[in-house]
């Protein structure tokens, strides 16, 4: 699951990260807090100001229907200032494996180039 997560956000296509998510799915991180397929499409697209972004993730726990994810991702900003954003994600699906809730804690450290940990 986390795999088929991984896949589908580093394809930045904003409707098919949604399409994984239930119609009212609630989704926090940093200080957004989204309900819904349509605010998610909204955030993901308003992504392309972190250009260049690749993300990888790793599974933590995995218990009924809610995993714990370890994720770490790599952008630049419009003036080349790298940032590393990584953190934690707690999901929870529904009984179709569509993801009802998401909360994510995030930290975003800026980062030289040559700090840069995931090739693009």
């Amino acid at each position: 699951m986390a795999r088929t997560a991984q896949d589908a956000w580093n394809t930045r296509d904003p409707a098919r990260v949604a399409l994984a998510c239930t119609e009212d799915s609630e989704w926090r991180g940093r200080d957004l807090f989204l309900r819904g397929r349509e605010e998610i499409v909204e955030s993901l697209t308003a992504k392309e100001r972190e250009p260049g972004y690749r993300l990888r993730k790793e599974l933590w726990a995995c218990t009924g229907d809610r995993i714990a994810v370890r994720f770490e991702y790599e952008y630049h900003d419009a003036s080349g200032q790298w940032f590393r954003a990584y953190g934690t994600e707690d999901r929870e699906f529904d009984a179709n494996g569509l993801m009802r809730r998401r909360y994510a804690s995030v930290n975003d450290p800026a980062v030289a180039p040559e700090e840069r940990r995931i090739a693009v």
